[in-house]
């Protein structure tokens, strides 16, 4: 281990590369719980057995993939807000878009995102978009999210008119929220505790707060008879290979129903997410601090994550991306990929906690939703409020994903908005008004988009 990952070099050993990588690990289990509010039954609609495998075996791959061959701490998982968003596609179109062909869609995005990578266009995409666009995508997401699981842990409510709700978006429909009744509902109850004990934990720093917040949550749940134990009655704690997703993406229906927009937005969504997440962490990690090493690391680790997208799609689970989690490692001390590997090992070995993990309810991983709905919050300090030309733009960009629920619908105006008032801003004099000619590639597919489309 020493040569391979060559730990001296990098002044570390491994007992502190283990250990971080553990850190890793408790840092962002709960996706392995919470993913399946967006990608089972209650969501998109895949069996919640083979969503937790697609979860645990694309995530323990795909990270180990990026230890061995870039030998960086950063470990991967599927992405909260593209798992949001695949839950959109699918109960929007009212059943013309199966699971199946929305994994086709994603399956299609890791190609497109390898040819961008390869060709080196996607540093080139990174350019054209600026920067407060990017934060305004990261923090609208996380609104996005955060509605869903005040929605699914009933603390919010919605009234139907004519049909919709905020979890099952229908074109023209429209809904009024209200505050849940904690009194006579135990699951909304339930959901409040645990929304309060992850922010306690959050307080305190505790390491794997949120996952330690849903296990602890789960269990409250018990007396008060929202958790339900009878799944663990005879359940088999030799990983289950029924009801899995594996294979069963449908490339021909992606292409079939007219999914390119969808395609694009997953590929769109992904590239700054990872790009953001790459360069935090590896520079955290000191792994910049060489300029021509540090490019050919990140290029590696772009491919390997470009790659992931695919392979996570064919185990059947949406858009797998780098975590920012993974920095919990880094400041336990990991600087190779002994942390990414000894993390991915952990998640191939979560397999045999699916029985508990599938007993767990929706009131006890709700809550974290909203508590990532708060971290990814966080970045609304650095849009550059004082310009209008920059603030506008973000603020449509934040404020229509959770008000139209469509991720799509934000991202779309906030590229509008943004070439508009760049033209006007010119007639100002100012100097920072050139729009990258991407962007204009960008403006003139949503225009056409929308006026034969429709809005989502």
């Amino acid at each position: 281990m020493e040569r391979f990952f060559k730990l001296k070099e990098h002044g570390t050993n491994v007992r502190t590369e283990i250990i971080a990588g553990l850190t890793t690990f408790m840092t962002m289990a709960y996706i392995l719980l919470v993913n399946n509010l967006f990608l089972g039954p209650e969501g998109a609609g895949i069996p919640q057995e083979g969503v937790f495998f697609a979860t645990a075996v694309g995530a323990g791959l795909v990270t180990m993939a990026m230890g061995f061959f870039v030998n960086i701490p950063v470990a991967l998982a599927p992405g909260m807000g593209l798992n949001a968003y695949f839950m959109t596609v699918v109960l929007s179109s009212n059943g013309a878009i199966t699971w199946q062909a929305a994994l086709g869609a994603v399956f299609i995005s890791g190609i497109v995102f390898i040819i961008l990578t390869v060709t080196k266009v996607r540093q080139m995409l990174l350019t054209a978009v600026p920067n407060n666009l990017k934060i305004a995508i990261t923090v609208g997401i996380g609104l996005f999210i955060t509605i869903v699981g005040l929605k699914l842990g009933n603390i919010v409510t919605a009234s139907i008119n004519p049909g919709t709700d905020i979890t099952h978006p229908v074109p023209g429909g429209a809904f009024n929220l209200g505050l849940g009744n904690f009194v006579e509902n135990k699951d909304t109850l339930l959901a409040i505790i645990g929304l309060f004990l992850i922010a306690i934990l959050m307080v305190l720093k505790l390491k794997g707060a949120l996952l330690i917040g849903i296990v602890l949550t789960t269990l409250i749940g018990i007396p008060m008879g929202v958790t339900d134990l009878s799944g663990l009655s005879g359940a088999s704690w030799i990983p289950s290979f029924d009801n899995l997703a594996v294979g069963q993406m449908d490339l021909k229906g992606a292409l079939g129903i007219g999914l390119i927009e969808v395609i694009f937005i997953f590929t769109f969504v992904e590239l700054f997410d990872t790009f953001g997440t790459l360069v935090g962490t590896a520079g955290r990690a000191g792994l910049l601090k060489n300029k021509e090493e540090g490019e050919k690391k990140l290029g590696k680790a772009m491919l390997v994550d470009a790659g992931g997208v695919s392979a996570g799609a064919f185990l059947g689970t949406s858009t797998i991306t780098a975590f920012v989690e993974s920095t919990s490692g880094v400041a336990e001390g990991g600087r190779t990929g002994l942390t990414a590997v000894t993390t991915g090992v952990l998640f191939i070995l979560a397999l045999f906690l699916a029985p508990i993990a599938l007993v767990v309810p929706s009131a006890a991983t709700a809550p974290a939703l909203v508590i990532v709905g708060v971290l990814m919050m966080s970045q609304v300090r650095d849009i550059d409020w004082d310009d209008f030309m920059q603030a506008f733009p973000a603020f449509l960009t934040i404020i229509l994903m959770p008000f139209t629920g469509g991720i799509a619908n934000g991202i779309s105006a906030g590229i509008i908005a943004y070439v508009v008032l760049a033209v006007f801003g010119k007639l100002t004099g100012r100097t920072d008004t050139k729009v990258h000619w991407l962007m204009w590639i960008l403006f003139v597919i949503i225009l056409i988009r929308y006026a034969f489309l429709g809005a989502e």
